[in-house]
């Protein structure tokens, strides 16, 4: 009896294999980001905890600026950062029929500050 040789290589058990490992990161990773797994952390005699907190600057249709829901002014919105660690992420959010003025002067208080994370909150066109 004569061997037959192989025309081409079966890939169907290696795509199911590496879809259940894919399957398996996935899950464990959206425990990780949400946080479900309990984990009780160990103490320590000194311990340091610094949560970043988003800052959010709204400027509205009129020009009003606040900084999280509180109405300031551009001096105020910039005492008012100058507390602020620059790794605290910022998040702007603009009128779109806003002068463009006052948001260029609001992102210029943003980068003369120093921060490193900026971002600009627009909605996707439909």
């Amino acid at each position: 009896m004569e061997e037959k040789e192989f025309d081409y290589i079966n890939v169907i058990p290696l795509v199911d294999v590496m879809l259940v490992l894919l399957t398996i990161v996935l899950t464990t990773s959206t425990f990780i980001a949400s946080g479900a797994i309990p984990v009780e952390l160990p103490k320590a005699s000194t311990s340091r905890q610094e949560i970043l907190k988003t800052q959010t600057i709204e400027i509205n249709r009129i020009g009003q600026v606040y900084l999280n829901a509180r109405p300031v002014s551009l001096d105020g919105l910039k005492e008012s950062l100058q507390s602020c660690g620059r790794d605290i992420p910022i998040l702007i959010r603009a009128d779109r029929t806003l002068e463009l003025q006052l948001f260029v002067d609001v992102i210029d208080v943003v980068k003369n500050l120093g921060f490193k994370k900026v971002s600009l909150q627009t909605e996707e066109k439909r």
